[in-house]
């Protein structure tokens, strides 16, 4: 992890608007959902520091999908528990968490933009909801589905007949009633 001093003006504008993005409650409920799809207890600690080495990422996805991980570092220097967090973006999106929700490495290593993480991992949970042959718990709302209407030739024509209000009326704001730049009469 790089060594960082303090921040000052924008920079401190940015980390202050970033920690305020942050909910504890959510965090908390990431944590009971891993620790449900893991069937075992996570370690006590900060969110950003249980999930900082990528091991416990790794191992919710070979859950979900298993065997998309083969090689989890569990001993090592900075680099292989990066590698481990790479790994589990990889697998994230093979698993069908669109991009845009994919946090960047240093976002989690180095602690930059913990909600990004936070929002990566509440859409893999959604994402869990696409996966039939996935029974364990989801997280957050499920996705919605597509629902198309078919109309008949009838049916439309039916709706050219109809004046809709899009095409002018006399209801809402008119000039009746403006009085600006008149003298009040009494």
């Amino acid at each position: 992890m790089s060594s960082r001093g303090p921040s000052y003006g924008l920079s401190a504008q940015v980390a202050n608007k970033l920690a305020s993005k942050r909910d504890p409650e959510l965090e908390a409920d990431i944590l009971r959902w891993i620790g449900e799809v893991l069937g075992q207890k996570l370690p006590s600690g900060a969110y950003e520091d249980i999930l900082r080495d990528g091991q416990i990422l790794c191992n919710v996805m070979n859950k979900l999908m298993p065997g998309c991980i083969q090689k989890i570092n569990t001993s090592g220097g900075q680099f292989k528990m990066m590698e481990n967090v790479n790994r589990f973006q990889e697998a994230a999106k093979k698993y069908g968490v669109p991009e845009i929700d994919v946090f960047q490495t240093v976002d989690l290593y180095e602690k930059r933009n913990i909600p990004q993480v936070t929002q990566c991992i509440m859409a893999l949970g959604r994402t869990c909801y696409l996966h039939p042959e996935y029974q364990g718990p989801c997280l957050g709302p499920k996705p919605s589905e597509e629902h198309k209407r078919e109309f008949t030739d009838e049916q439309l024509r039916a709706g050219e007949g109809i004046i809709n209000l899009q095409y002018g009326s006399n209801k809402g704001a008119t000039q009746s009633g403006q009085n600006f730049g008149n003298t009040r009469h009494m």
